[in-house]
């Protein structure tokens, strides 16, 4: 059987539908997003963000065509030197890159800009998988634990001298596939307290009632639990580390974030406090949302989309397009195509013979999944603006090139995975 026949047969054809279906339907909703019915405009303008999206998705064609013809050793084998390469390029960002909605994240090319941040996730995932599938790699080694942070800590820090906080929040992600590779559950669960803390703490005023509640809790653990130090010294740690993170808080919020960032937490809490300030973008998306009704106003007959009441409509609102232009139903056929698209990745990552390839496939879902649930989340009120796009529906070359790249890559690991190869 010929190599070509041999990958056309393997390639999980479910994913690729749903990614066709995802970037044509993000397409459509990208020209909406931009039309003008007083101009004759067509889809295919290359002026318009709809015709450049086109050129990318050309490119993302391209792209697909050479990953599934690539030998699949070729990805472990060049994971550290692409990693390293890309995080070249991430810190030359701020030096030679020029500035875009506050954010010095693009490297300029003609009239097209470069996010070398979005090829940084795919990299990542590469070498994480590339380090975790060490047959010598345990998670219970507190050396392979610094290193697999490490790897993760890099992009991170470096996207972070940019001020794209959106985006360095997705490697953060990389410690649920450091769960599922064997890592303890102890630094996820105290992770996710400390969230659930914190916004606490912005959420209630008065911070002494967390005090009281802190102590009382503790207090009670003591009284009913076994009296051993130990016990007593552990507990009462935790307690002074989570008073301290809530007086933290407040810090944190007004000397640490910058005014904007404060502006979005802000708007997140309470954004009719601001409704034509801080909270205007919230606001007007939960508007548009709604007014879509059950099936909405019809492609192109968006009216909060046609008076740009909300920006950045094409690219990190974009689904209020969808809310409005094709209501309920629609935005639940398309939160639907994505989770769908989840679920069939993590079977793929679970029927990997190797572990390479398993947690590659875990990146690539935790990577999308966070990306789809703050997006969606930031535009009904959910979560605080961060500025991170809609997989394979924002605009944008260099994320929707990033996306596929990721997606790709995965699928081509999973169309040999009867096969555990040895490293080249």
């Amino acid at each position: 059987m010929r190599k070509e026949d041999s990958i056309v047969n393997n390639i999980d054809w479910i994913s690729v539908s749903i990614y066709g279906a995802l970037v044509l339907l993000g397409w459509f909703n990208i020209f909406a997003s931009v039309y003008d019915e007083s101009v004759s405009q067509s889809i295919l303008d290359i002026k318009l963000n709809s015709g450049r999206q086109l050129l990318f998705m050309g490119i993302s064609i391209v792209l697909i065509v050479g990953i599934l013809v690539v030998d699949m050793r070729f990805f472990e084998a060049v994971s550290f030197l692409v990693y390293g390469f890309i995080l070249f390029l991430v810190l030359l960002v701020p030096f030679i890159g020029k500035e875009v909605g506050g954010n010095k994240a693009w490297i300029g090319i003609g009239s097209f800009g470069v996010q070398p941040s979005e090829f940084a996730k795919f990299a990542t995932a590469l070498v994480v998988a590339r380090v975790i599938s060490t047959p010598t790699f345990r998670f219970d080694n507190i050396r392979n634990q610094a290193v697999v942070f490490a790897i993760i800590l890099a992009p991170l820090a470096l996207i972070l001298l940019q001020k794209d906080w959106g985006t360095a929040m997705v490697f953060t992600v990389f410690i649920l596939v450091f769960y599922r590779e064997g890592m303890s559950p102890v630094l996820l669960i105290t992770g996710a307290s400390g969230v659930v803390i914190f916004l606490l703490t912005l959420l209630v005023p008065q911070q002494w009632w967390l005090h009281g509640a802190v102590l009382s809790v503790l207090a009670l653990l003591i009284i009913f639990g076994k009296k051993k130090f130990r016990r007593i010294f552990t507990l009462t740690a935790s307690a002074l580390a989570i008073m301290a993170l809530i007086e933290s808080a407040d810090y944190v919020l007004t000397k640490v974030l910058k005014p904007h960032h404060q502006n979005r937490i802000k708007a997140l809490i309470n954004p009719d406090a601001d409704p034509l300030g801080y909270g205007w973008n919230v606001t007007q998306s939960k508007i548009a949302i709604g007014s879509g009704g059950f099936f909405g106003k019809g492609f192109l007959k968006g009216t909060q989309t046609k008076f740009d009441f909300i920006p950045e409509q094409d690219t990190d609102f974009i689904f209020c397009t969808i809310g409005e232009e094709h209501g309920w139903v629609g935005s639940i056929m398309v939160i639907g195509l994505f989770c769908g698209l989840f679920l069939r990745l993590l079977y793929l990552a679970e029927r990997q013979k190797s572990k390479f390839s398993r947690a590659y496939l875990y990146a690539v879902v935790c990577i999308l999944f966070f990306h789809f649930s703050v997006n969606i989340g930031m535009t009904i009120g959910l979560f605080p603006v961060i500025g991170i796009p809609l997989p394979f529906f924002s605009y944008g070359g260099s994320a929707l090139i990033g996306f596929t790249i990721l997606l790709f890559i995965g699928l081509k690991l999973d169309s040999h995975r009867g096969q555990v190869l040895q490293r080249i």
